[in-house]
């Protein structure tokens, strides 16, 4: 079962209360077949946990890492993963879909 939005907001400010660095992850744009649908959630703290899901199979692997790059640098990113990239079947996109991912820090 998936973490409702207000779960997975909920812990990204019990993250913030407790003093760790966060990022947000939010599916901002999809086209054809996409396991979430735009405005899903994934938040992350600055130790690698996470809650939430903005896709499936190893596209959460690489949005966790750019969202510790997020997390140390401040810098906002926009992360696109499909089958017109060459690392779609290495991120499990493998269905034809694609996703654009925003990431920011929470501050």
């Amino acid at each position: 079962m998936l973490a409702s939005d207000d779960d997975i907001l909920g812990q990204a400010e019990a993250w913030r209360r407790d003093g760790k660095g966060v990022a947000v992850a939010t599916v901002v744009e999809t086209w054809g077949s996409a396991p979430r649908p735009t405005g899903s959630h994934l938040v992350i703290d600055q130790d690698g946990h996470f809650l939430g899901s903005v896709s499936g199979g190893c596209v959460e692997g690489e949005v966790v890492t750019e969202a510790l790059d997020v997390i140390a640098d401040g810098k906002s990113r926009v992360l696109e993963f499909g089958v017109a990239d060459e690392t779609a079947w290495r991120v499990g996109l493998s269905c034809g879909g694609r996703i654009r991912v925003y990431v920011e820090r929470v501050d």
